[in-house]
Parts: C-alpha cells; structure tokens; sequence
C-alpha cells in the first residue's frame, strides 16, 4: 500500500520517509488493531477449549466457557490468567510434557524448541510453521527497519536454541554467513566479519565480554565497520559496557526481549521502547496487588495472550514481567504497543527489612572502573537476611590490588544502601560459570 501526504505517518521532521517492511500493518489505526485482536481472541478462546486439556480444566474451574466470551472485553475479565506454576502442576499431575497446552497431535508439528529457562526449568515450545518457524518470522519488521536489506551478510547463531533462522534470513534475502560463533572464537569471528563484510549478527553477553579481551590485539572500530547492528538479548547488558561497544567499537546495540513468552519485542528504531507486534499477541497490564489495568505508562506485570500460535498457545499468561506499555504512535509512525522493563517480580531481596532492587546494586557494581562489565549476582536465601549477599566479577587486567576493590566496592554498596555487605570477588571467565545458559546470566540466586 503506498502512503502519501503531509499525514503520511512515515514522514519525519526533516521531511525524509522511513521504510516499512509492511506499512498497512505496522502503522494501523489503533480501532482496526483492536478489531482484529478481538476476532482472532473470539476464535482462540473456542479453539483452545476445543483442543486443548489444561485450557478446558482451568476455565471450567473458574466456571467460564467460550460461550460466555462475545467480546474483547469479556476476554480479560472473564478468563482466567494462567501461570507457569500453572502448567508446572498440570504437567506433574498427568506427565503431559506440554503441560496441557498442546492443542494439534505431535506429528503435525515442524520443531520443539524452549524457552530460556532464566527464572525456571526451560518450557517446551512446540510449533507448526511451512516456510520459516513464527519466532523468527516476528522479527522481520524490525530487521527491516534497522537497515537489513536483501544481499547483506549475516552471521547465523550456533544452535537451536529457540528456532532455526537459516532459511529465514534466506527468505529476507539476505546471505548466512556460517561461523563458528560459539565461546572461544572470538578471533575467528573477528576475521569472518571482515572477510565477508558482515551487516549483523546476534550477539550475547559472554561474546561482547570475549570481543573485549581483544581490544588491545586488534582496532574493534575497524574490524566492525561493516557491521550495522548487533541484536543484544539475555540479562541486559550494563550501561557502562553498552557505551563502550557503542561509543569506542562505533557499533549501534539493538536489544529484543521476551514478548511474554509469546516471542519477541525489539527496540525500535529510536531505541525508545520495544516493539510488541499486536496482531501476533495481545498485551495487557495489571497492577500486581489488585490485579486491575493499569493506566498508560503505568508500571504492572505484562499478561501475554499468543494470537498467531495454533500448536501451544499462551493465553492471559502472567509473564512475571513488571512494565511499562504505551499505545500512543511511536515518532516513528508505528502504532502498535511500545514496551519498557522495569524488572521482574520478585527481582528484590530485603535486608533487615529493606527492600533493595538488582537496579540498585548494578548501577554502584559498574560505577568502579575493575567492574565496569557490571557482572555480579545477588545471593538470596529463603532465611531472614541480615547482610547482602553477592557475588561481583572483575577484570584481572584492570585490576591491580583485589584487597582494596572489595574493601572499596564493600563501602560503596554499604554507605549508598545502608544495609551490610558480604561479597566474595570472582574473575569475569569464574563467574560466567553461574550462567544459567550461555546466553543468560541471572543477576538474583537463591542458595
């Protein structure tokens, strides 16, 4: 559909367009969103009933069925939400793998992959897909938008891990480039993106920190000029790092996160929020104590209803996310939902009766220059706590006296938090090892 006029939502100040993958979808009146988000709940609430066990027992429990939805707003005030633990107790009590949620039979499937399994057990994620798999295919707007175009070379991920992508960036016209990508080859990787101009490649946080320990053997601006973004998923990656890759490897950092585990939500092209693509799930925000909407930009836990997942849809899955969600238009011109993480539930530990947040604790790690990877893990015990606990990661080669680095980090935390401090300092490659995978570094542990 072409778009034209002084009201073209493409149009920015200085007058240029920016490019959309799928302008009538991506920049949709918010009334046709809505409209179609109803159609495709209407007719996921009778299908979920129809076919799926652990759906058809939790609403019969809450004394719902499908002839009791006739609209959009009967969806999220009449069906229940539906948690992990949820699924956890359906898949312990009859030993369904799928946790009651599969709704086609097993050989209509195309691939099981999982979730990441950062604050529990992986979940199994079953799909059905004939071209590309539907986690990948979610991505190709904001591909698109951050200036991937057909002929660019891409760095293809190693593994499985939540879906194969190679016909995927086949099918965008781009050219995999296969690497050895894994840890440990960093040097290799150097050397394939500037042999073959690579335009992107995903990165995570043990690779930007492997990139780092070669910056004195090799010039990182040169070796990425090519490069025109890194997607960065996993625990964020610290602000002191991040300028570093931005500003000294001159490389542009865009970060997708989990969409509720419905997929995924990336930054946008003004990095402002992340993109939630409406006509593949429905987003709603409750307040945690009284389970209501919040209002717009309002902090609440993130409920994600799947609406492109026919195979083992989520729906009002409580994501344990805590944000923030606007459905203003983005000066971009989209109009569907902006995202931003204010943490997670539960992301706090109390210390004598003080309640203190993984932001608090980041923000003075990575202040000091031995630290400024912002590596460290709050150890939390189910007993009362007097002292926090961490565990804090530093640099060897800029690190000269490790006695005076945990006495200084010690007053830091202590004077700034007010609560005691007990921390033990590993090397970063010694505390990579309390990774829950290799793209995810948990910042809260229970021991």
């Amino acid at each position: 559909m072409t778009i034209t006029g002084r009201d073209d939502p493409r149009e920015t100040l200085d007058g240029e367009l920016r490019e959309f993958l799928e302008p009538e979808v991506e920049t949709a009146p918010r009334e046709v969103i809505r409209a179609s988000q109803e159609a495709a709940v209407l007719d996921l609430v009778r299908y979920a009933w129809d076919n799926s066990p652990l759906y058809r027992e939790h609403w019969s429990a809450a004394g719902v069925s499908p002839d009791d939805i006739r609209t959009l707003d009967d969806f999220t005030n009449k069906v229940p939400t539906l948690t992990k633990a949820d699924i956890q107790a359906y898949r312990a009590r009859t030993g369904d793998p799928y946790g009651g949620l599969l709704c086609v039979d097993l050989k209509d499937l195309t691939s099981v992959t999982t979730t990441s399994g950062t604050t529990s057990a992986p979940e199994l994620l079953p799909e059905i897909w004939n071209t590309f798999p539907p986690l990948a295919a979610a991505t190709t707007r904001d591909l698109y938008a951050h200036g991937l175009r057909p002929g660019d070379r891409v760095i293809v991920p190693v593994g499985t891990f939540r879906n194969y992508w190679d016909d995927f960036y086949t099918t965008l016209g781009l050219t995999p480039v296969f690497v050895d990508s894994w840890l440990g080859q960093g040097e290799s990787l150097l050397r394939a993106i500037r042999e073959h101009e690579v335009a992107y490649m995903q990165v995570h946080l043990p690779a930007i920190m492997e990139f780092e320990k070669l910056e004195e053997k090799y010039d990182l601006r040169e070796a990425f000029a090519s490069i025109k973004f890194f997607a960065f998923a996993g625990q964020p990656m610290g602000e002191a790092l991040k300028r570093k890759v931005t500003e000294d490897w001159g490389v542009r950092i865009v970060t997708y996160t989990s969409a509720g585990d419905t997929g995924t939500a990336w930054e946008g092209p003004d990095l402002d929020g992340f993109q939630l693509w409406e006509d593949t799930m429905l987003p709603e925000v409750l307040d945690t104590i009284t389970d209501e909407p919040v209002g717009d930009m309002e902090v609440g836990e993130l409920i994600a209803t799947d609406l492109d997942n026919r195979a083992a849809p989520y729906i009002r899955f409580r994501s344990g996310d805590l944000v923030r969600v606007t459905r203003l238009p983005a000066p971009t011109g989209r109009t569907h939902a902006r995202m931003w993480f204010s943490g997670r539930r539960g992301d706090e530990v109390v210390i004598d009766g003080k309640a203190i947040v993984v932001g608090d604790v980041w923000r003075l790690v990575e202040s000091l220059p031995e630290l400024s990877d912002g590596m460290f893990q709050v150890i939390r015990t189910d007993a009362p706590m007097t002292h926090l606990r961490l565990r804090v990661g530093y640099a060897p080669e800029r690190t000269s006296d490790v006695v005076d680095l945990e006495r200084r980090l010690t007053d830091l935390l202590g004077a700034e938090l007010g609560v005691g401090v007990d921390l033990a300092l590993l090397t970063l490659e010694d505390i990579l090892q309390y990774s829950s995978s290799v793209a995810k570094f948990p910042r809260m542990v229970k021991k």
